[in-house]
Parts: C-alpha cells; structure tokens; sequence
C-alpha cells in the first residue's frame, strides 16, 4: 500500500495493521488510549477514531466503548499475491502446511481457466491443526508447464513457498481474478484428506494470476475452513 496522499487517518490505520499482522501486537492486546493514540501520532482525535474505524472494518480490532481498542485478529494471511485472502484464527491453536502433491501431470480442474488435460505443474498442500490433525485448508494450484520449472520436481518448493518458487522462476503475477462462494458439500475425497465429514459445507476460493504478457501463471483452487478463513477485498 503506497501512503503517498493518504489522510491522517489511514496512515494510523495502516501503521497499527503492520504491527497487528506482524505479531508485534497479538490477539487480546490493547492498543493504548486514543489520548495515547493522539500523543503518538500527533492528530486529533477524530482522527485517531476515524483509523480505528478502518482497522474494525477489516475485523482486526474491537472497540470497547470507554474502555479502549483491543485486537481481535490471530491469524495470518493465506498464501495470496493479491493479499485478499485473511485468516481469521478463532483460537489459539497452531497450523502447520503438508504437500500432498508435487507433479507434471494433467490438469483436472475442469471449471477453471485451463483446460482439462493441460500440461501442468500440479502443487496440492494442506494446512492442518497441529493439535488435532484437522484440515483447515485444502489448496490445489496448477501452473501452465514451463521447461524453466523441471527443477522444481526435484529440488521441491524455495523455502516451501509456491509463490517464492515462482518468483525464482521469473513468474510475477501483475494482474488477476479471484472468486468465492459456499461449497455445500465436501467431496467425500476431500473429506477424507482433510479429517472432514463428508458433506460438511465449506468456503471455496478461486484465484487465476496473469503475468503482464496476459499469460496464465497460476490457478488455484482453495477449499477453506468458513470458521477460520475470511475473505477481504480493498478496491
């Protein structure tokens, strides 16, 4: 986000985001007075109130009236390029991600961008509860095959990163769509390799990247945790 231009109060706004998003400030944690506030950032405090306004918008605060602004936020964000995508942690617990797949092989998401049966580099991960083992996130993202990616098979993911791996690869997303709705239904498969009930409603997300040559980079599907996993657009 570029500050260049922007009001008072977006600068308090995005500054205590930062420091939200980054841990710096935890699920719980007060952000101090607004005469604190008022003190820090050297405003008014309609301004003060106006940037909490924008961080309650985005659900990363609560304010207490006559008592203060507490942070409700305990996630962290989804592995989006566009950073629409919010995880909104209910608790405490800890989330750890596994590949499940790592393969060139045919595309089989047939209501996506790509047709079926496209060569692709097909990367399957799931992001589950350490406590229990459950799934939270069930991703599936298949990238149009390039030559320039065969060591990607062998070497595995840069710092397990898709994205990273991407950009290593000089495949930078500069424009895209992204698409949600309610999954009524879980797959039986899917529920299985989530620890689901079959037939549990989930969030799906959709995402396809494009490079500035219009070309396909990257679609991915993501089948979401409703409980956990939000979704946030700025426009």
């Amino acid at each position: 986000m570029s500050l260049i231009g922007a009001s008072k109060s977006a600068v308090i706004a995005h500054t205590l985001e930062a420091e939200i998003r980054s841990g710096q400030l935890g699920r719980g944690d007060a952000l101090g007075s607004e005469n604190a506030l008022v003190r820090r950032f050297a405003v008014s405090r309609n301004t003060v109130r106006k940037g909490l306004e924008i961080l309650a918008d985005k659900g990363l605060i609560t304010t207490r009236s006559g008592i203060g602004s507490f942070v409700t936020f305990g996630g962290t964000p989804i592995d989006s390029a566009a950073g629409w995508s919010v995880a909104l942690a209910s608790s405490g617990d800890r989330l750890s991600s596994r590949v499940l797949a790592l393969q060139r092989r045919a595309c089989e998401i047939s209501d996506g961008p790509l047709a079926a049966g496209a060569d692709c580099l097909c990367v399957d991960r799931l992001r589950f509860r350490d406590s229990t083992g459950q799934g939270v996130s069930l991703e599936r993202s298949r990238i149009p095959w390039r030559s320039s990616l065969a060591d990607v098979l062998d070497s595995g993911l840069r710092d397990g990163s898709l994205d990273a791996t991407l950009k290593a690869h000089g495949l930078i997303g500069t424009s895209g769509e992204e698409w949600a709705n309610v999954l009524t239904s879980l797959a039986p498969e899917d529920a299985r390799l989530m620890g689901r009930d079959n037939g549990q409603p989930m969030l799906r997300l959709r995402r396809l990247t494009r490079g500035a040559d219009g070309a396909v980079i990257e679609f991915v599907e993501s089948i979401l945790d409703p409980d956990l996993f939000a979704l946030h657009m700025e426009f």
